[in-house]
Parts: C-alpha cells; structure tokens; sequence
C-alpha cells in the first residue's frame, strides 16, 4: 500500500459551544494522508484533486459553520422547518441560543467539540468522495502555533455574499500591536484577555437587552442572503462595534481604542483572521 500526504491543506474557521466556554471562535489547520493502491497513472490520489476535492468537503462540512456537541446533556437541539435552534446552558454564563439555517449549524454526536472528536465524522465524509483505490484516509486538526497574544472571536457579516454571513462562525486570531514604532506584548495581552472568547455584534444588529436570572442578555440578529439569523448570549461575552465586524474594521477597532489611551503616540494594529491572514490599521 502507498500513502500521500499534504500538509496545512486547508484551515477550518468556525464557532463551537462549550459548556464553560460558551460560543468560542476557533480556527484548526488540517493535514491529510491518503493511503491506497496506486492507479494507472501510478498515483494514490491527483494532488491536483486532493487540493480541490478534499478541501471542498471538509470546508463545506465544517468551516464557517456553529458546531454543536448534541450528546452534552447542557445541549437541545430543535429543527423548525428549514432553521435549526440550538440552546446550551453554561456553567457560568447563562443561556446560548442560536436560530439559524440547517446549513450553518453542524451538530455533532459528542460531549465536546475537540480536535481528535471532530477527526472522525471529517474522515468519514472525505473517504466517501474518493476513487475506490483509496483505503484509508488519516486526518490531523491542530492549532496554528502562536507565539505571542491571541484570542477566540465570533460574528456575523450579514451583508457577505458567501458563508461569513453566518451568525455564529469564528476564528483564532493573534495580535500585533506596535506603538511608536515598537511591539508592545503588554497592549497584546491586554486585549487577548479582554476578546477572549468574545461575540462582536454589529449595533444595528442588536435587537434587544434584557435581564433573565441574574444574567443580562444581548439578541442580535438579522435576515441575509441564506435566511433568518439570530444568536442570544450573555452581554458580558459580547463586544458592541458601531461598524461591522470585519477584520479590516476590526484592526480600525482597535487602533481606535488604544490611541484613546495613548494620545498622540503611533498606532500600529495586525489583526488576524485565523490562519495567515489579516488586515492593518495605522494611527499616526
């Protein structure tokens, strides 16, 4: 038997629930090996194909999509004719609802939305794309290695034409911030604290603000091109922009924000979005 392999194939950029967590912005870059008997052009698999092929199913399964661990007993999940909604009861933070079309939600048999629980079900759904020369398909979901600050973010760009429209999708991002010149690791820890694990909603988004319990809740939603969305959280997990959420928006957010707080210094902000990609703000 032969293998073939292909390393960082595609990143998966998405949101999960989690119990003590909450709505949590995640990105994994994934490796794959394909392991068969080679075909008349003696090849397990085209790369051309495997780069074409392979990403697109994995990418339609999972990315951009709000993955839900239905067998945590926190997690009810109702299907309404073509939406999905989805509640799950925190530890700490109250009550997730999300209402959105089936295809933006991925619900997953498991108690945790984990690299190695996902691996499976992806596995599975690229094996049954390939020629039947192929035996075996092995995938590897990881972390991009950051050194340095980062945070879990989570939104919706309801004006997207493609699948940021989504709610509730999400990335891992590190931040660079430079002030006069100079990397400041102080201002970068600051703010992957203050975004750890953050919703940015849009404000015209924002439906309403209401106390349950003890809890105050934000509802934001709106109507875009794949149907009705709307997503309820705890208000303290949530950051409110005056500008939509994307991340050249995002990287403006937060220049502003620290020039604020440093007046008249030199502002300098790499936001990323996930994996290897980003937008730049400068304040002089």
């Amino acid at each position: 038997m032969s293998a073939l392999f292909v390393d960082a194939l595609t990143t998966v950029d998405f949101s999960y629930l989690c119990p003590r967590r909450g709505l949590v912005g995640e990105s994994w870059l994934v490796d794959v090996e394909l392991y068969g008997e080679l075909d008349e052009q003696g090849m397990v698999f085209d790369f051309g194909h495997v780069k074409k092929e392979i990403k697109r199913v994995i990418d339609l399964c999972a990315d951009h999509r709000l993955l839900v661990p239905t067998a945590h007993p926190s997690v009810a999940l109702e299907k309404s004719d073509t939406q999905l909604i989805v509640k799950l009861e925190t530890e700490n933070d109250g009550l997730i609802t999300c209402k959105a079309p089936e295809q933006a939600i991925l619900p997953v048999d498991v108690t945790e939305i984990t690299t190695e629980n996902l691996k499976p079900v992806l596995e599975k759904i690229v094996i049954d794309v390939l020629p039947d020369n192929v035996a075996q398909v092995v995938l590897k979901l990881y972390p991009e290695n950051i050194e340095g600050a980062f945070y879990h973010y989570s939104h919706g760009l309801k004006k997207h034409a493609g699948d940021c429209q989504r709610i509730a999708h999400g990335h891992r991002s590190a931040i660079q911030i430079e002030i006069d010149g100079q990397r400041n690791a102080t201002t970068e820890a600051e703010w992957a604290k203050r975004w750890h694990d953050i919703y940015l909603i849009t404000r015209e988004d924002l439906l309403e603000t209401f106390t349950e319990g003890n809890v105050s809740y934000h509802r934001s939603g709106y109507t875009s091109q794949q149907g009705a969305f709307e997503l309820t959280l705890n208000a303290d997990r949530c950051c409110i922009m005056e500008t939509d959420s994307t991340v050249e928006l995002i990287a403006h957010y937060i220049a502003e924000q620290i020039s604020q707080s440093h007046p008249g210094k030199a502002i300098k902000v790499r936001a990323f979005e996930g994996f290897q990609k980003g937008a730049i703000a400068v304040i002089d």
